[in-house]
């Protein structure tokens, strides 16, 4: 869609935001922009399974996911956050959709490859771009929860929420993926300490994967990018959402955060 781009905001993320990020999603929706939200929620799903005494773990940056963990999974991502963030966006005059994967076939999904390991987490095979491209057309943002089905619609998985971010920008042909963190983008040690770097390209980001430079939660985030690079996208950015006018930023200056590019 022309203008449009698509914003990642992880769960650690979400209730730092500051009312002003979500009148700049009003600015820039009635300036002509289509913005869609993909959203995560670790932190209360955490919170959630501590509650009920279901164990959580993780396997390089993939939640372990079984059936039980997969309805508490679903319970606080596509309903308690999806609907903080439409609330929010709504009262920042910014009318909002919230829905999951699930609904009308927005996400297809398969296995992952280590799936022995993590369980029921999916790879996304196909977005249903029409029907966001739908609800954008009808002056509303699209929220998205990264929950999604199997080609028959009976199995469930959890995707990861930048692996769900980067297939919607691509079957967008999205101008830009915007990840909107905790950090102020991909951090290099210096001899000044630790440094944003402004701009990485696909071999860049590889090598810092096999150094170990970018480790932990950061992989999915950084693989996401490069996947959508191979799609329609032109560039991802990692930002932190804390940055005051971070989105209008990004999208006209491009003077914060880490830009991602094709080799």
């Amino acid at each position: 869609m022309e203008q449009s781009f698509v914003i990642k905001c992880g769960g650690s993320t979400l209730a730092a935001l500051p009312d002003s990020f979500y009148t700049d999603l009003r600015l820039l929706l009635e300036e002509g922009w289509s913005p869609v939200i993909v959203h995560g929620g670790g932190p209360a799903i955490n919170e959630t399974l501590t509650k009920l005494g279901i164990e959580s773990r993780f396997e390089g940056g993939l939640r372990v996911t079984s059936e039980e963990v997969l309805d508490v999974v679903e319970m606080v991502l596509s309903g308690k956050i999806n609907k903080e963030i439409v609330r929010r966006l709504q009262a920042a005059g910014a009318p909002a959709v919230g829905l999951s994967g699930v609904d009308g076939g927005l996400i297809e999904a398969v296995p992952v490859e280590n799936a022995d390991r993590v369980g029921l987490v999916g790879d996304v095979v196909s977005v249903n771009g029409t029907l966001l491209g739908g609800i954008a057309k009808l002056g509303y943002i699209p929220v998205v929860s990264p929950v999604g089905l199997d080609a028959n619609g009976a199995g469930r998985y959890n995707i990861n929420a930048d692996t769900a971010a980067g297939a919607v920008a691509s079957a967008l042909g999205a101008a830009k993926l915007i990840v909107v963190t905790d950090v102020p983008g991909i951090l290099k040690e210096t001899e000044k300490g630790k440094q944003v770097i402004p701009e990485a390209a696909e071999a860049d980001i590889r090598a810092m994967i096999a150094s170990g430079e970018i480790y932990g939660g950061m992989i999915p985030k950084v693989q996401a990018a490069l996947a959508c690079l191979n799609g329609n996208v032109r560039e991802v950015v990692i930002v932190d959402g804390s940055v005051p006018d971070v989105l209008r930023r990004t999208l006209l200056a491009g003077d914060t955060g880490t830009r991602i590019v094709r080799d």
